[in-house]
């Protein structure tokens, strides 16, 4: 699945186009590269997105194209840095 896709399903950015542009921002990261919204996300990859002056690292536990709101957190899990 597509990071854009992917960070939107998962509800880690509310919308898919916002998800866009803070890939091409360089805002994204993936296993310590910026990555682009095209970016292939696998389980266990760690994605680093940086929210202002924070910074959020989750690891990628699994990829469904769909998931219920209520379960979006169960696709991946926050790690401490």
């Amino acid at each position: 699945m597509r990071l854009d896709k992917y960070l939107k399903v998962s509800r880690l950015i509310k919308r898919r186009t916002v998800a866009n542009e803070a890939c091409d921002n360089g805002l994204i990261s993936v296993n310590g590269k910026p990555a682009r919204a095209s970016y292939e996300v696998r389980p266990g990859d760690r994605i680093s997105l940086r929210f202002g002056a924070r910074t959020v690292t989750v690891e990628v536990l699994s990829v469904q194209e769909t998931v219920r709101q209520s379960e979006a957190g169960t696709l991946y899990r926050e790690v401490a840095e």
